[in-house]
């Protein structure tokens, strides 16, 4: 009983199955049963307890479904996808772009959608939208405090293009699949400005073409360069254009000290690329750098 009661809940509430399974089955089902009754404290009462409340069949297994469901509840808010979903949840509670449609599961639409339309196809439509919207990315993901703004515009983006294009609610799940798939688990932005020649900033390129032209010696010019800055210059680097209170939001400190940081990295560039025959190819090398993620960034 306990397994159907468990598929149950999953299947009317949409939780993501339980570490170590990419899909629900039975299999998955029972390790979420064994979890709940061999966890510290309650779980070793749970059943127990249940039946001592229950006034028959009815009132046990709808005891039995709330405790599955508060559980499932409990372990995907530890799961990065379960942090995706309450920081997006709560960007888009305060945008009066979107609506919320209380669960389960919940879903959410955009304003200007008619009441009780649901989207209902298939997830890899959603994605494929996703990846149409050109020039968002994600270069940082902060642990705690406010979402910097260039992030929220970027998630903001792909929730309004993906809303648009299933123009109906979409379930909270899966827009944070969506926005896993669309940043490869947040890795840096595709699109950044590069210096032009004479020391200003030159219109932003795709990341990818920078980085292809990397001819013999940009490579080793660029880990001189990359040696010499330090860990909040090079994550101020692919936001060269940006002021100083972007600057603090990304780097989470003052923003006196934040433009301090932008100020001295722009100075470390112009210096550095001012003999340069081929700053892009440069700058292509030091963008490949930025593109390599942080070991197993947390959510």
């Amino acid at each position: 009983m306990l397994r159907r009661l468990v598929h149950q809940v999953r299947q009317s509430s949409g939780f993501p199955p339980p570490e170590g399974y990419a899909e629900w089955n039975d299999d998955a089902a029972y390790d979420v049963i064994t979890a709940m009754l061999t966890r510290e404290g309650a779980g070793q009462h749970f059943v127990t307890s249940c039946f001592a409340l229950a006034a028959d069949d009815a009132s046990l297994e709808r005891l039995f479904l709330t405790s599955i469901k508060n559980f499932l509840i409990d372990e995907a808010k530890k799961t990065p996808r379960g942090k995706l979903r309450r920081r997006i949840a709560r960007l888009m509670g305060t945008d009066a772009s979107f609506r919320r449609i209380p669960g389960p599961p919940p879903r959410w639409a955009l304003s200007e959608h008619p009441e009780g339309a649901v989207w209902q196809g298939n997830l890899d439509d959603l994605v494929a939208g996703a990846w149409r919207v050109r020039g968002v990315g994600i270069t940082r993901w902060n642990h705690s405090g406010p979402t910097p703004a260039q992030t929220v515009r970027a998630l903001m983006a792909i929730v309004t293009q993906v809303l648009r294009h299933a123009r109906g609610a979409v379930r909270e799940e899966d827009l944070a699949k969506v926005l896993e798939s669309r940043f490869e688990l947040l890795t840096p932005a595709r699109f950044t400005p590069l210096y032009a020649d004479d020391g200003t900033l030159a219109a932003a390129v795709e990341a990818s073409a920078a980085l292809e032209a990397d001819p013999a010696g940009a490579g080793g010019g660029a880990a001189d360069i990359w040696q010499r800055l330090t860990d909040n210059e090079r994550l101020l680097l692919p936001y060269l254009d940006e002021d100083a209170q972007h600057a603090a939001q990304l780097l989470e400190i003052g923003q006196a000290q934040a433009g301090a940081v932008l100020a001295g990295l722009k100075a470390k560039l112009l210096l550095a690329l001012s003999e340069d025959s081929d700053r892009e190819a440069v700058m292509g090398a030091l963008l490949r750098r930025c593109a390599d993620p942080p070991p197993e960034p947390p959510l």
